[in-house]
């Protein structure tokens, strides 16, 4: 053993002396690996006349190279073989000549006319291992046989062979480029192949070879579209990535319009903004102008070989994958309209479980995808939450894309989650942590005094690196306003005597001195500090000192002349020769003499020029230009190989391109084409309409305007309403398209049956009405959606109920609606459904009457008696469905929504009613009042084109069908703002004209009271403690003084109810938040001669600290 050990070692081995002896297993490497007489005995085994020992040899061989082991030097042995008989030997000596052919070339020329022979052998294996290995001898002169060898196997009946032929082809390119124009012919011929085995091979010798040759993609793109779902894996990746450049280059962009819609909407909202009347004729003008140029442009209509690739990759979201899920993911990003992205998000959150080398590229790829589109990613936000067992880059990755991630909502959600990560063991991904805060703090305003009082408390951690990062985070966020925050450089300038961090106390006086304006009697008191312990200060804080000197000196230079000179005598001495030479340096400029040159008079604009705020941007906020997914975009740098992403074309190419002639031999296809023709007729839309696309939960007002704006989608139904359900339901089937059609076909001769039997004076321009069913058909949707969530018996009958059916339940919904708004309210509606009566209650009856009356008491003890009998025999028109008008207060504050002079004599006023919103009790109830001003009647009021953030919905009120002049009517909606301040938008219609409107409420409206006792707020308080904590020092009002005027103001600003109190020096509020149930607590407490403090306690920061500014303004003014 030990001298097979010495051997070993002189050859370069690895086996050691306590090494176990191999057995004779064939598979075993070990059995070679000693010395030169096994080979021997391998050599005499390849040139027996027995095949069973050659096999055995080459198994054994083979073995080796599987291993890792050299056997090169067997070549000369295992080359004989290569004309052997017996199949079995001869695929092993192929496998051998191909790992060893490029290194062995002369003696792999000696064997060529056998492989020339292998080409033509009935074996397809054999065929294809001899053009392999033929193709792996680099030798130029044999380039004319390879080329005619691909040009053979390139017609060969077995598509393996095929396939071969296609990988063969950028060998032989990267071997002599000048044969590129016959290798184009070649691969022209093998696109055109019908078979999957081929597809991807070829594809990939396209990319190789001819990238720019898209005119060879034209003819093959759709067998290759409709090829995509069975070809293997690699193949996808490479065919999807080659699709994805095509597609910019011969489609058009499907968010053209958008960009232009919402510029369109921006020049509408300033418009209608203005309350000046002067310019009105002007205005007037241009708005015609406007609409005159909204008309004129086309609507975007989606080509239908657009929309087969979207359909046919969409499947392969759920493939095994990773890299096939990664390629379709940056197809839709790159090529699918804003809203259907969303279907990508669900896919790539599933990625995040596997393993973390691929959770690293799925992460880069969605912090890019999260800077542009936000909205994807909100519903999947506790997906990127951090566990202990992350990696630090995944750590790292994960925290970028929270921080794209914060908004106005969530904000408080992650600084709760950023909290807990600060005191993790992880110290860079502590410190990336708390640059993440100060990104949040940049990034969202209303919370930026809180992260910096949080930051300021990590400042007194006993990690150096903690307090480190802190201080420089912090450095950048007061640099953005100084003047606001010198409390906070007071309080940092303190932090001197304890923080021994060399860069913290650097950072710390860095910023005492450029700001030392803002703090004029700390800073020399600083410097004083600091020259006492110059010596024994790290260098990085002594040429601070000095800087801090230098600029006191400039500023101060009574208190300080005589601390900087002591300071720069000290420095003058020091060891280190750059403290030195820049004591030296700032000597001359700031203590003019004699000899000192023309510099020393620019000293001050020098040292104390103005120094711009640091931009903190996400590193992922440009890497979008290259093409997600690729190497370069991993990188952030152009790797060898990289194909830029093409640009859209402003014109679309000709379509025709792609059309592909179809042979009279077979007659079925051209029957079913011409019966596709006529359906289109009668339809009058694409084949693959954009009802096809999805939205994710997210993206779904994008959606609507998508459908609303005039893109002719046949089955709007099934665009926007989808929610995450839709997602998980299997997608791409073309029976499932086919049913959609059917049902929308009977939807369409349902409609145009009740079309026939409504009186002609209702009937509408087709285009309006076609759109108020889309919207009508959204609502349904969304309502159903919402109610099956809440009553299980119907989430039981609806999920066994086919598609067909609820298409047929949906238009019989629609025409009791209609029905029921023609009828005045007050007649009864023989049937009812379940869910009518599930939603009537004791609580609502209230609610629905117009004014409070008498009449309510008995109805509520007729209601005890039977509840259910009573129920059963109520009448409830749709009136009753939609909450019915409240009698507006005179406390309640309107609001102008549209004036009467935009409105072209409509005018209307909104105001927040307070009262709960029966159908939907997340929403607020939103009182509109409609003054018709003109003089002539106006029809048909109803909202259109509802555009909304993120996780916003809209409960919309019901159609007002007349208002004649002079009059005015009340209707109320419910609005979901999702516990933010953002405005839902959407358009005011009447029967000739839309308007442009938004509603943005104040924070006090998010809002619904709620009854707490004094035990439970002070609990409840206790437990919002820290950063959910906001307090404020005031002076009220002198009308403001006494304990009824603070609880109406309070009352008035805020939709919250008194809690009892045992002391009269505090009034205490408590309420909650209409979308998420956030507690939010008010407490005001007066002390002498009108001083008074007022805390908020909230779970959710930014309606906190929002709320604290609207409470302050109501109580001192």
């Amino acid at each position: 053993m030990s001298s097979s050990s010495a051997f070993n070692d002189e050859k370069g081995g690895s086996s050691s002396v306590g090494e176990p002896e191999y057995g004779h297993d064939p598979a075993s490497g070990g059995i070679f690996s000693s010395d030169y007489k096994r080979h021997d005995d391998l050599k005499e085994m390849l040139d027996s006349n027995k095949d069973s020992l050659k096999l055995e040899a080459m198994k054994r061989i083979v073995a080796m190279i599987a291993r890792g082991k050299n056997a090169s030097d067997l070549f000369p042995a295992v080359v004989k073989n290569v004309a052997c008989k017996n199949i079995e030997v001869k695929k092993l000596v192929y496998v051998y000549l191909v790992r060893y052919a490029e290194e062995q070339q002369d003696l792999a020329l000696l064997s060529i006319s056998t492989f020339q022979r292998g080409l033509k052998d009935p074996n397809q294996l054999i065929r294809a291992s001899a053009l392999r290995v033929l193709s792996s001898i680099r030798v130029t002169i044999i380039v004319p046989i390879m080329m005619l060898a691909i040009k053979e196997a390139a017609s060969d009946m077995s598509p393996y062979v095929r396939k071969t032929a296609a990988h063969a082809i950028p060998k032989l390119y990267s071997l002599d480029p000048e044969q590129k124009d016959q290798l184009i012919e070649v691969i022209e011929k093998l696109l055109a192949d019908k078979t999957t085995l081929v597809a991807g091979s070829v594809v990939m010798a396209f990319e190789e070879v001819c990238p720019e040759r898209i005119d060879l993609i034209h003819k093959n793109y759709r067998k290759l579209c409709n090829l995509l779902i069975d070809v293997e894996e690699w193949g996808q990746v490479v065919i999807i990535n080659m699709l994805t450049r095509y597609a910019r280059t011969q489609f058009l962009n499907p968010n053209m319009n958008e960009s232009l819609l919402e510029e369109g909407s921006g020049g509408d909202k300033t418009f209608y903004g203005s309350d000046d009347d002067s310019d009105e004729e002007e205005d007037e003008k241009d708005k015609k102008e406007e609409a005159h140029a909204m008309a004129k442009r086309k609507p975007y209509v989606m080509d239908p070989d657009h929309r087969l690739l979207l359909r046919n990759t969409k499947p392969l979201l759920q493939s095994r994958n990773a890299a096939v899920v990664m390629a379709v993911a940056q197809l839709y990003f790159h090529l699918a309209p804003k809203a259907e992205v969303g279907v990508i998000a669900k896919a790539l959150v599933r990625l995040l479980r596997s393993h973390s080398e691929v959770q690293y590229v799925v992460l880069q790829n969605v912090a890019t995808m999260t800077i542009k589109r936000r909205g994807m990613f909100e519903p999947y936000l506790k997906s990127f939450y951090i566990r202990s067992t992350d990696p630090t880059q995944i750590k790292v990755l994960k925290l970028e894309v929270l921080t794209n991630l914060a908004n106005e909502t969530n904000i408080s959600t992650i600084l709760r989650e950023f909290q807990t990560y600060i005191k993790s063991m992880d110290k860079d991904f502590v410190a990336a942590t708390i640059q993440a805060i100060g990104r949040c703090a940049t990034n969202i305003g209303e919370v930026r005094d809180t992260c910096l009082n949080g930051l300021v408390q990590l400042l007194s951690n006993r990690d150096e690196l903690v307090v480190a990062e802190s201080v420089v985070v912090i450095k950048k966020l007061l640099q953005m306003q100084p003047e606001k925050h010198s409390d906070i450089i007071k309080h940092m300038a303190k932090l001197t005597d304890n923080i021994q961090v060399p860069m913290a106390r650097a950072s710390i006086l860095w910023l005492i001195g450029e700001y030392c304006e803002h703090v004029p009697k700390i800073a020399p008191d600083v410097l004083r500090k600091m020259a006492k312990s110059f010596t024994n200060e790290e260098d990085i804080v002594k040429l601070q000192i000095i800087n801090l000197a230098a600029k006191l000196y400039l500023t101060n230079s009574k208190q300080t002349k005589l601390l900087t000179q002591y300071v720069l005598n000290l420095a003058k001495y020091d060891q280190n020769y750059d403290i030195r030479d820049r004591a030296r340096f700032i000597r001359q400029l700031i203590v003019p003499t004699e000899k000192s040159g023309a510099l020393s008079k620019y000293a001050k604009k020098l040292f104390l020029a103005l120094k711009p705020a640091p931009v903190l941007e996400s590193p992922f906020k440009d890497r979008d230009h290259f093409q997600l997914g690729s190497l370069s975009h991993l990188l952030n740098a152009k790797a060898g190989g990289y194909q830029e992403l093409p640009d859209w074309p402003e014109a679309a190419p000709d379509p025709s391109v792609r059309n592909v002639e179809v042979k009279e031999s077979v007659p079925e296809w051209t029957k079913c084409s011409s019966r596709e023709k006529r359906k289109e007729k009668k339809v009058e839309k694409p084949f693959y309409s954009d009802s096809e696309g999805e939205s994710g939960p997210t993206e779904s007002a994008d959606s609507e305007s998508d459908s609303a704006s005039g893109s002719e989608s046949g089955s709007g139904s099934e665009e926007s309403g989808t929610g995450s359900e839709s997602e998980e339901s299997e997608e791409g089937s073309e029976s499932e398209e086919e049913e959609e059609e059917d049902e929308d076909e009977k939807d369409k001769k349902k409609k145009k049956k009740k079309e026939l039997k409504k009186p002609v004076q209702e009937s509408e321009s087709e285009q309006s009405s076609e759109e108020e069913r889309k919207l009508q058909r959204k609502i349904k949707q969304r309502k159903s959606d919402t109610e099956s969530e809440s009553d299980e018996e119907d989430s039981e009958s609806e999920s066994s109920q086919s598609e067909s059916e609820d298409s047929e339940s949906e238009a019989e919904v629609k025409k009791k609606k209609k029905a029921a708004e023609s009828k005045p309210p007050s007649k009864p509606v023989k049937k009812e459904s379940k869910k009518e009566k599930k939603e009537m209650s004791l609580l609502d009856l209230d609610d629905f009457e117009p004014t409070p009356s008498p009449q309510v008491t008995p109805v509520n003890t007729f209601l005890s008696n039977s509840l259910v009998t009573d129920l059963e025999g109520l009448s409830l028109s749709d009136a009753v469905l939609s909450p019915a008008t409240i009698a507006p207060s005179s406390a309640l504050k309107s609001y102008e929504l549209l004036h009467r002079i935009t409105g072209e004599g409509l005018s209307v006023e909104y105001c927040f009613s307070r009262q709960p919103f029966s159908p939907e009790v997340n929403m607020v109830a939103v009182q509109m009042q409609f003054t018709n001003n003109a003089t002539s009647e106006t029809k048909n009021l109803h909202m259109e084109d509802v555009k909304l953030q993120s996780g916003m919905r809209v409960k919309e009120f019901p159609e007002i069908e007349l208002l004649p002049a002079g009059e005015t009517a009340t209707a109320v909606m419910g609005i979901d703002f999702c516990d933010s301040t953002q405005a839902a938008n959407f358009q005011l219609c009447t029967h000739t004209r839309k308007f442009f409107v938004s509603i943005q409420p104040p924070v006090g409206e998010l809002m619904r009271p709620v009854f707490l006792t004094e035990n439970e707020f002070k609990k409840e308080q206790g437990q919002l403690m820290g950063m959910n904590e906001i307090t404020e020092k005031l002076t009220l009002d002198v009308n403001c003084r006494n304990e009824h005027a603070i609880v109406q103001r309070v009352t008035t600003a805020a939709n919250l109810s008194r809690v009892p109190c045992g002391s009269d020096i505090e009034c205490r509020f408590a309420g909650r938040t209409v979308s998420s149930s956030s507690l939010v607590l008010v407490t005001v407490a007066t002390k002498e001669e009108g001083a008074a403090q007022l805390t908020v306690n909230c779970e959710k920061m930014v309606i906190g600290t929002m709320l604290v500014k609207d409470i302050l303004l109501a109580l001192t003014q």
